[in-house]
């Protein structure tokens, strides 16, 4: 995996709290809790630092813990995923541990977790493994490089909207596939099977390190336990404002790097809405990449311009 070497452009006006209290966990997996109920109901998991440089869905978990939820119906777990890279941290260069040996997010294939590839981030994802078993939801708290308008990642099947609709926030939902590089966990096994009923979000909060973004994770969150009836109401207190109005896109092309380099034609930030048909986005190597119709989203460009890597995903807006 190419190291990163990518310069800060934004301030760190988070700070990345201290789970070490939370090493040994209930569940026989370090740094992943369990409770359960006792009643009938889903089981739902909330996951965070499934990348070490996005601190928001550990602010989101610390939250939760020092609050002592606990679900009213079924169970709810809630897991530290990406601990090595985590805990290499560094505000003064904080894109350089978004993984150790490779992104943990793309691994979720059963033929790699089974394989014999190795790695940190692999070695931690096969520990986990067990912990998805029999999730009935997930929210992944995630964020992003750039300053851009929080998304929620509902894969591709329309449960997983409904789910985001229940949730309410935030106010643009994104339907995908993923990226060629690799599975992520929201899409692990019965999440992306058509036939099943096991639903799973990723949200991203925003900048990874924009206050906001802590914010968001927390409230995400708690309507996502409130939405599966896993938590009451009140817990939304903290929260007074009402749910967004959301727009809803499909992503129809991901752009794949197929060279050694990829320039972007405008410093995009994600969030953009395209009007036009043809207009250029970049060129890869001596490609250029065009928007495919009028008003199309772009999702995510990335600073991480490596042959195989997603440079953006272009989305297309949903009919009413």
């Amino acid at each position: 995996m190419t190291e990163i070497n990518i310069p800060n452009d934004y301030p760190v006006e988070l700070d990345a709290p201290d789970i070490s209290p939370y090493r040994n966990g209930n569940t026989d997996i370090p740094y992943i809790w369990r409770f359960d109920s006792g009643k009938a109901g889903p089981n739902v998991m909330i996951s965070a630092i499934v990348h070490g440089n996005e601190p928001c869905g550990a602010i989101a978990l610390d939250w939760l813990l020092k609050k002592d939820i606990r679900p009213q119906a079924g169970s709810l777990s809630l897991a530290f995923m990406n601990i090595a890279a985590y805990e290499a941290f560094d505000p003064a260069d904080p894109n350089a541990t978004r993984w150790v040996e490779e992104d943990f997010n793309r691994v979720w294939e059963t033929d790699v977790l089974d394989g014999e590839r190795d790695s940190v981030e692999l070695r931690r994802a096969r520990e986990v493994r067990p912990a998805l078993t029999g999730i009935d939801f997930l929210l992944d708290i995630h964020s992003m490089q750039h300053l851009a308008p929080p998304l929620m990642m509902t894969g591709r099947h329309a449960r997983a909207k409904r789910l985001a609709a229940s949730v309410g926030v935030p106010d643009r939902v994104v339907g995908d596939a993923g990226h060629a590089a690799g599975r992520r966990m929201r899409d692990y096994a019965a999440f992306d099977d058509p036939d099943a009923s096991q639903t799973a979000l990723l949200i991203e909060c925003g900048q990874h390190w924009e206050a906001s973004a802590g914010d968001l994770a927390r409230e995400s969150a708690a309507r996502f336990l409130v939405a599966t009836g896993v938590a009451a109401p009140d817990l939304l207190e903290q929260f007074p404002g009402s749910a967004a109005e959301q727009s809803a896109f499909t992503v129809i092309e991901a752009v794949t790097i197929q060279s050694d380099v990829f320039v972007f034609a405008e410093p995009f930030s994600g969030g953009e809405i395209i009007a036009r048909k043809g207009t250029l986005l970049g060129y890869d190597g001596e490609r250029a990449v065009v928007t495919p119709e009028d008003d199309i989203m772009l999702v995510m460009p990335s600073k991480r311009l490596w042959r195989g890597q997603t440079a953006v995903r272009l989305a297309r807006r949903d009919a009413p």
